[in-house]
């Protein structure tokens, strides 16, 4: 292990990773969101697109308020790309949420889309953090989106049954990657305690 302080390791100032771990428990707090949401998903029996609209909609909003959120645990020069992210998925929100009685179709592209954006960026936030506690698990999930992404972008025309149980599954993954950052900041946090700051 490197003899370097934690907050010279993540290229951060002091100041800045105590503020980022004492923040911990909100990505434990979100992650418990997002798996109850998805939960909540996957056993509602929709039967219509205005469902399916919502559902994406607040999927949508919840991933890009994280993204941005996310953006200040990025380590190098990945900020900007936490932040497109971010709002590119608070305006696909917006705009399930604004045309919900389009056709499955419109909102099945938007989300499949959706998806493969978000499983570059999550693949390449990975890569960035390869060496840190849990980067596997950024990872697996940017893998699964892309691959779900690019599925879901090949056949456009799948059932409404289909896409809800995406966002489901999806909220759920999502879920426990916050959960696992949570406990990856707290343990950061505790290391940066063992450490005594330089005179």
């Amino acid at each position: 292990m490197s003899d370097l302080p934690m907050s010279d390791r993540v290229g951060l100032s002091r100041d800045a990773v105590r503020g980022l771990t004492g923040a911990w428990w909100l990505f434990l707090i979100l992650g418990v969101l997002w798996i109850l949401f998805g939960m909540f998903v996957l056993s509602y029996n929709a039967g219509s697109l205005l469902v399916l609209a919502i559902f994406a909609g607040i999927t949508f909003l919840m991933t890009g308020v994280n993204q941005i959120l996310d953006s200040g645990r990025a380590e190098g020069g990945w900020r900007w790309l936490y932040l497109i992210g971010g709002a590119l998925s608070i305006i696909a929100g917006i705009i399930a949420f604004v045309w919900p009685g389009r056709t499955l179709v419109v909102i099945s592209v938007v989300l499949a889309w959706f998806l493969v954006f978000k499983g570059i960026v999550d693949i390449v936030s990975a890569f960035s953090n390869h060496g840190r506690p849990y980067w596997w698990i950024g990872l697996i999930l940017g893998i699964l989106e892309l691959l779900l992404g690019i599925w879901a972008a090949g056949y456009p025309g799948r059932s409404l049954f289909v896409f809800i149980n995406l966002v489901g599954i999806y909220a759920i993954f999502y879920g426990f990657t916050e959960l696992f950052a949570a406990f990856d900041l707290r343990g950061l946090g505790r290391q940066l305690d063992r450490e005594r700051p330089a005179v």
